[in-house]
């Protein structure tokens, strides 16, 4: 999926997406795991955090995460039948608040915001 997401990054207008601080933890353990499992040495790891750092600097608007972000996110997993993780639930948290909508693959989640009435963006 990293053709299409790259093609739906590209179209969009720089300043115009908004991430939370949480994001970057997440690239971080994701690119971690690249490395640990071998899919990425560090040289690799490296380029692509540096990479996600310009974009974020260039491109993304950056956001706190709040501490009535992570009550809300806690009040989303409590709808157990939805299958929410915490940490989708956060970022669906800080879509809610801010009334963002949520650009995602991941259709557990986009199906979480729906529920919620959080918009949500086709990647």
């Amino acid at each position: 999926m990293t053709a299409r997401v790259h093609a739906w990054l590209g179209r969009q207008a720089a300043g115009e997406l908004v991430i939370s601080d949480w994001v970057t933890a997440e690239v971080s353990s994701a690119l971690a795991l690249k490395l640990r499992t071998g899919a990425l040495d560090l040289p690799g790891r490296a380029a692509a955090l540096a990479a996600f750092q310009r974009l974020a600097a260039d491109s993304l608007a950056v956001v706190p995460v709040l501490t009535a972000h992570f009550r809300m996110a806690s009040v989303f997993v409590d709808r157990h039948e939805l299958g929410l993780r915490a940490a989708d639930a956060l970022h669906l948290a800080v879509c809610a608040d801010l009334g963002a909508a949520l650009a995602t693959l991941d259709v557990r989640l986009r199906a979480a915001a729906l529920e919620f009435g959080v918009p949500t963006s086709e990647v």
